[in-house]
């Protein structure tokens, strides 16, 4: 087995990683409330808006580390 093939094999592990998002939106019963505010933005609003921030740069991250597969 030569390196190539031993770095695509781990590879899929990587992929784990868009489970963060998913588990931090997946309960809306943790974040459906109106406090706290920010900026005027009630707690259910901005809360999804930083999940769409973390989902960025953790799409971003795996690009990264996955491109060259």
């Amino acid at each position: 087995m030569d390196k190539a093939t031993s770095k695509r094999k781990g590879s899929p592990w990587w992929y784990l990683l868009a489970l963060i998002p998913l588990i931090g939106t997946l309960f809306p019963e943790f974040y459906s409330s109106v406090t706290p505010t920010l900026w005027g933005i009630p707690f259910f609003y901005w809360y999804q808006m930083l999940w769409v921030m973390i989902s960025s740069l953790v799409t971003f991250i795996m690009y990264l580390i996955l491109k060259e597969n």
